[in-house]
This record gives structure tokens, C-alpha cells and sequence, in this order.
């Protein structure tokens, strides 16, 4: 058994998974508008270029995600995606790209079980964590 997450945003997931794709080097698979399914009709106008649904393979694990229309879309709330990384320079780097223009909950830095560990939301609103466990 696989669990990948699945994000919700609010008319940006195409911007995000542009940006995870980059940051965290995946590849995106799949980015289908919701003019492009066969529930079009039932979207409003307004939202036929939002995502529908977006894939990005990350090699073993997916991330994948979709634009929810308002009255449907929430605030991500009690969770987070946590990454796991093995060299500290690339959790250095992941982390920091995050962030940017995002808010940073707990500064990477060392732990009692980590050599990096750090905790943010980034500016599309999705909490993550991020993790080395070898020593440097």
C-alpha cells in the first residue's frame, strides 16, 4: 500500500504544481482542466480552466491535487505533507524554496532525531515538513 496526498486549492493548482514540479523535481503527468472532463457542464464558467486534476510523479510516491471551486474548497487543516530527504543540502534546499513567500513555522535546523527538520506553509497554503535523517 501507497499513500500519496491529494491537495485542494482554490483556482491556483496549476501555479503550485508548476512550482512543486520544479522544486521538488518530479514530473507533471497529468493536468486536466475541468472544461476538459465530462463534468464541464456542472462547473461554472469561470472555473473551465481551473485544474481538475494534476499529477506529479515523484518517482515511488505521486502528489497530486486539483482546483475545488468555492463552495467547495476549505482551508488545509491538520496536516502535513512531510518529505523526507537524505542529503542535508537538499533538505536545505527543498525547505527554503518552499518557503518562499510562504510562512515558516519551525526553522530547519537540527533535532534530537534529525540532522534537518523544518516546518512551513507555503504560499499556496499547504503545510509541510521537511526531513533529513542522515547525519552531516
Amino acid at each position: 500500500m501507497k499513500i500519496n496526498p491529494y491537495l485542494m486549492f482554490n483556482g491556483n493548482c496549476e501555479a503550485a504544481f508548476k512550482f512543486y514540479e520544479q522544486c521538488l523535481g518530479g514530473k507533471i503527468t497529468m493536468m486536466m482542466t475541468h472544461k476538459e472532463a465530462p463534468s464541464a457542464e456542472q462547473v461554472s464558467p469561470e472555473w473551465h480552466d481551473k485544474i481538475m486534476h494534476a499529477c506529479l510523479d515523484l518517482g515511488d510516491r505521486l502528489l497530486m491535487g486539483s482546483d475545488s471551486p468555492p463552495e467547495y474548497s476549505e482551508t488545509a487543516q491538520g496536516f502535513y505533507v512531510q518529505i523526507s530527504v537524505a542529503e542535508p543540502a537538499e533538505a536545505e534546499r527543498i525547505f527554503h524554496t518552499l518557503a518562499e513567500n510562504g510562512k515558516v513555522k519551525m526553522p530547519i535546523e537540527q533535532t534530537f532525531w534529525s540532522v534537518r527538520f523544518g516546518m512551513l506553509i507555503d504560499q499556496f497554503g499547504t503545510p509541510w515538513m521537511v526531513n533529513c535523517d542522515q547525519v552531516a
